[in-house]
């Protein structure tokens, strides 16, 4: 069976939107506050290191809308690699798309989402915070990594962590600090106990 592996930028206070949203500050490669930090070489590193097993995406509707002109507009081996393949997104709204190898889920989100764990070794997603939070409530999020900035944003910036998030725990398996600042931890879904 797959798993599902989740990346998120996070700030000290949890601020976790990113720039396409509109609102400032954000954490976005061009917002003055967590451009340094977002575009630094070793937080792309470890970036690059959690999509790399990837043989899947699973996104939310406004993460995908953000990412596909991105990567559609660009190529090159790593642009081509993820236009390939196989790519997941979560709307009510959305009804088509033009992105390669891009399917649309929306009836009965667990069972899809269980179902993609049994076609796929390592489903990855970057953002999608509201997904994420999902998945976790869900019990499907087998892994979740939070790169943490070292800095508060403050602001009306969404916050990952909200008022209705189910309880969950998660073990501590690695956390590494990049020399920019940012503190590299990743957790790991404990299974529930009967």
């Amino acid at each position: 069976m797959g798993k599902i592996v989740a990346g998120q930028y996070l700030s000290l206070d949890g601020v976790t939107e990113s720039g396409w949203t509109g609102l400032a500050p954000s954490i976005s490669p061009t917002d003055p506050h967590t451009g340094p930090y977002f575009n630094d070489a070793e937080v792309q590193q470890a970036v690059g290191a959690i999509m790399a097993g990837n043989d899947a995406m699973l996104l939310g509707r406004t993460t995908y809308e953000g990412l596909k002109p991105f990567f559609t507009s660009q190529s090159g081996p790593y642009f081509d690699a993820v236009n390939a393949m196989s790519k997941y997104v979560v709307s009510t709204t959305l009804e088509t798309t033009d992105w390669a190898n891009t399917t649309i889920l929306r009836d009965n989100l667990a069972k899809e989402i269980g179902a993609l764990k049994e076609r796929h070794q390592h489903i990855g997603i970057g953002g999608s915070g509201t997904l994420v939070r999902y998945l976790i409530a869900e019990n499907l999020l087998d892994e979740l990594h939070l790169l943490v900035f070292p800095l508060i944003l403050g602001g009306p910036g969404a916050r990952f962590f909200t008022l209705d998030q189910m309880p969950a725990t998660f073990t501590l398996t690695d956390c590494r600090s990049l020399d920019c600042g940012v503190v590299n931890l990743v957790y790991t879904r404990q299974e529930a106990t009967a």
